[in-house]
């Protein structure tokens, strides 16, 4: 390494850093989008629900959303490039106990525990460790391919998944997760890492806040489409009339305020904060946060709607709808590499806008496009656009956002940043999800209401039975739970006419909703600095 820099000598060996990093960032991201697609053969296999099976995806996303600040201020304590390598081995831990997992128990110690721990350690060290392995100059490239490999992990997890549990089994996948870890244990020797100095405590009283208080908000968010978000639906819980998500939104904003004045009443007194109050007081780094927040919702509402269009809407199989979103990784990888290969004293903020346009021109384009008689290939110039969006933020927000502090806080802006991105990413399915089925059921409802083939009996057993909200489904599916209930071909045909067109209805309102929110983030670009950090 060279002397006093910290950063990689030869481009070989930085090469080497970047893919390791990269290969670790793709682990963190591959998880819930592969089993997405398995999870009724997973609840099969381990023998529970497909309740049981998305509850053990809420509670990987809950337990990294909780740890993801305390693990940042780890990295300080031990050292990135030991937290790195320590998270990486918890990680694989928790994935051979996941492949091997006989039961919805042992599944969750493995996937939703140790694998959110682990991701809570690796996460914000490999923030910190691309400041400390390139110079300042190369960090935009660095960041932006780091991010591309989580993001093209999203994109990629429906088609590698769809491989496994077709072909293999589903545990495969967690297998070879614990191979890409040894991997990443062996090139991990060559990463530079900060000296660590004075060694700094930890602030249990604030990460107990923090956790607390982000675990109560993204648990509230992920539990909105079976609660509601305000009126409680008719077979979930009330808590004095309202929905429970909104009292664990309530709690989680004030523990959160909690958490960030025991922070400010510890650097009067000279402590040792989680998070450094000032931090929160620097527009650029709140800039880069409000943006990565914006981008991760509309990122994972994209990721949430599109493949229910193709899998559900068209009955495509897993392995072709993850065909169908390669375009959106070809035009972020494209992006997120050449822009500050090619452009290296470009604007951030110019480029941050052009991105943020393109996410929402491709939300709208999709939206426009998509009506009853769409095809696969509607989704193809969409997802070019969304993916340029992408790949044009992760290019330039990482290192924003760590050239804003000083190289012993990059650590702390890891944990805050993915803190943000996993609050980002809830909102963005759940608030896809909510508007989607919203919109179907109004739209049910209303059709059939509307259709005189139908008995008004059966318009009345409708409405009541849907009030708690129209599940999304196929036309292979609502066919069989109408021949099941003993429906008349009429009633038949208008059903599956009625529910076409409102399952198109709700994916243009959810992707209006995202439109919305792309638009929204334009108002925030300001915070983003003109110059390139030098």
């Amino acid at each position: 390494m060279a002397p006093g820099t910290g950063t990689a000598e030869s481009a070989a060996t930085a090469r080497l850093v970047l893919l390791t990093l990269a290969a670790g960032q793709f682990l963190m991201a591959l998880d819930s989008s592969v089993m997405n697609v398995s999870i009724a053969t997973v609840a099969e296999d381990v023998g529970t629900t497909v309740t049981g099976v998305q509850g053990a995806i809420t509670a990987y996303t809950l337990v990294m959303a909780m740890f993801m600040i305390p693990g940042g201020k780890v990295g300080a304590l031990i050292g990135r490039k030991r937290a790195f390598l320590i998270g990486c081995v918890i990680y694989g831990c928790g994935s051979l106990t996941t492949s091997l997992a006989p039961n919805l128990p042992v599944l969750l110690i493995g996937w939703s525990f140790l694998e959110g721990i682990g991701a809570a350690l690796i996460m914000p060290a490999i923030v910190a460790l691309v400041a400390s392995n390139f110079a300042v100059d190369r960090r935009p490239a660095a960041y932006g391919l780091v991010a591309a490999a989580g993001a093209v992990a999203i994109a990629l997890g429906p088609l590698i998944g769809g491989v496994a549990t077709t072909y293999f089994s589903w545990r495969w996948v967690f297998a070879g997760e614990v191979v890409v870890v040894l991997g990443i244990l062996v090139l991990g020797r060559r990463i530079a890492d900060v000296p660590v100095g004075e060694r700094p405590h930890i602030d249990l009283v604030g990460a107990l806040l923090s956790a607390l208080g982000l675990g109560a908000f993204v648990y509230g968010v992920l539990r909105s489409s079976e609660w509601g978000w305000f009126r409680p639906k008719p077979d979930g819980p009330s808590w004095f009339g309202i929905s429970p998500t909104v009292w664990l939104m309530f709690a989680g904003l004030l523990l959160v305020w909690l958490f960030l004045r025991w922070e400010a009443r510890l650097e009067e007194r000279h402590g040792e904060p989680l998070v450094d109050p000032a931090m929160l007081h620097n527009k650029q780094l709140t800039g880069g946060l409000t943006m990565f927040f914006f981008q991760y919702l509309v990122q994972m509402g994209v990721f949430f709607v599109v493949p229910l269009y193709l899998s559900v809407a068209l009955g495509l199989s897993a392995l072709s709808t993850g065909a169908r979103i390669l375009p959106l990784s070809l035009t972020l990888l494209a992006a997120a590499v050449l822009i500050p290969r090619l452009l290296p004293d470009v604007s951030p903020r110019r480029v941050v806008r052009l991105g943020v346009l393109a996410l929402f021109a491709g939300a709208v384009v999709l939206m426009a496009a998509l009506d009853a008689d769409s095809g696969a290939s509607v989704v193809t110039v969409p997802l070019l656009l969304i993916g340029l969006g992408m790949g044009a933020l992760a290019s330039q927000l990482g290192s924003v956002t760590v050239s804003a502090v000083s190289k012993a806080q990059t650590a702390e802006v890891g944990g805050v940043q993915n803190a943000v991105t996993n609050l980002g990413a809830s909102m963005g399915t759940a608030l896809a999800g909510s508007i989607l089925i919203a919109t179907l059921t109004s739209s049910f409802l209303t059709a059939v209401d509307q259709n005189p083939d139908v008995p008004s009996g059966v318009k009345s057993q409708a409405a009541v039975e849907l009030q708690d909200g129209a599940p999304f489904l196929s036309d292979a599916q609502l066919k069989t739970a109408l021949a099941k209930e003993g429906a008349s071909s009429e009633v038949t045909q208008a059903a599956l006419d009625a529910n076409a067109d409102a399952r198109i209805e709700g994916l243009r309102a959810a992707l209006a909703l995202l439109a919305l929110a792309a638009l929204l983030a334009m108002f925030f670009t300001h915070r983003i600095p003109k110059t390139q950090p030098r």
